[in-house]
């Protein structure tokens, strides 16, 4: 057990997991908005050993340092690796404090998000319509740009409409290439394919001006990323084209606000991977975290 636990910004638990929580410290603090520095941070902390955020804060080796009681750092959040991460883990390690991080708990979201969307803009079902001619998913080229579980997920979501399925990944998917999906290194990829869902890691961008360039008009690029995929500057150029169109739930995923006005640019304004199932998933896996925690700890 904790002698004190402490969430630093919203971590958006269900109310059974929070509840949890409670059983895990001597003290608990869920504090409900997000920290403006380090040194904020660094207060909320205070003489806790046990740690827990979302993806919106960085605890970085400056606020490591300064809270020497800490122990666990949970992330509630995607933990896919140490560079990607919001959390210093290479010197939390070296301080022997231990960071676990969650993965797949809100992906089937994303999956509607992506059907949802690229329907009403094949069909025109909305304000805007990808041809001249309302257009079905069966038999249009749709790429994957890393195939990962939500990729995958995407990907099958997808085929499941009848479109032809490409996709690129650091490394090869004999299971998925079993089910139809055809791989293709990046450059002949983006000149094949008439969609483009991105599903990459956070801080991965593979897509720059000649990317974009290869890519050509006339096609649409979805990004599911919890960040960036693509050089900004490279995406607005492209997108100068109207024929060309931009899709992603929130702002970090647009990479910022200043394209969220052009006509050919749809940024929701919402996590696709919210929902109340998500959140109950989010929960289960940060207590089971936090009890494999204890179950090898020595402390």
């Amino acid at each position: 057990m904790f002698r004190k636990l402490v969430a630093i910004e919203p971590i958006h638990l269900d109310p059974h997991s929070e509840k949890e929580l409670q059983k895990l410290a001597k003290e608990v603090q869920l504090y409900p908005d997000l920290p403006t520095d380090d040194q904020e941070i660094i207060r909320r902390i205070g003489d806790a050993d046990g740690v827990l955020l979302s993806y919106t804060s960085r605890i970085n080796a400056q606020v490591i340092a300064a809270c020497p009681s800490i122990q666990y750092i949970g992330m509630c959040c995607s933990l896919y690796s140490p560079e990607s991460a919001n959390v210093d883990i290479r010197f939390a390690q070296s301080r022997g404090i231990t960071v676990l991080g969650v993965r797949d708990y809100g992906d089937e979201g994303v999956v509607e998000y992506v059907i949802s969307e690229l329907v009403r803009l094949l069909h025109g079902f909305g304000p805007r319509q990808w041809k001249d001619y309302p257009t079905e998913l069966t038999g249009v080229k749709v790429g994957i740009l890393g195939l990962g579980t939500s990729g995958s997920l995407v990907g099958r979501g997808i085929r499941y409409f009848g479109a032809d399925m490409y996709y690129y990944s650091r490394t090869r998917k004999p299971d998925m290439e079993e089910e139809g999906f055809q791989y293709r290194d990046l450059d002949t990829l983006l000149q094949e394919v008439d969609i483009l869902c991105t599903c990459l890691n956070k801080n991965v961008i593979l897509l720059h001006e000649r990317e974009f360039s290869l890519f050509g008009n006339g096609k649409i690029i979805v990004n599911t990323s919890i960040g960036p995929s693509f050089d900004l500057p490279a995406l607005s150029q492209w997108l100068a084209c109207p024929d060309n169109y931009f899709l992603c739930d929130t702002e970090l995923a647009l990479g910022g606000p200043s394209l969220r006005e052009l006509p050919n640019v749809s940024c929701v304004g919402k996590s696709s991977g919210a929902s109340i199932q998500t959140t109950r998933r989010l929960g289960k896996k940060v207590i089971q975290n936090i009890e494999s925690f204890f179950g090898t700890s020595s402390r």
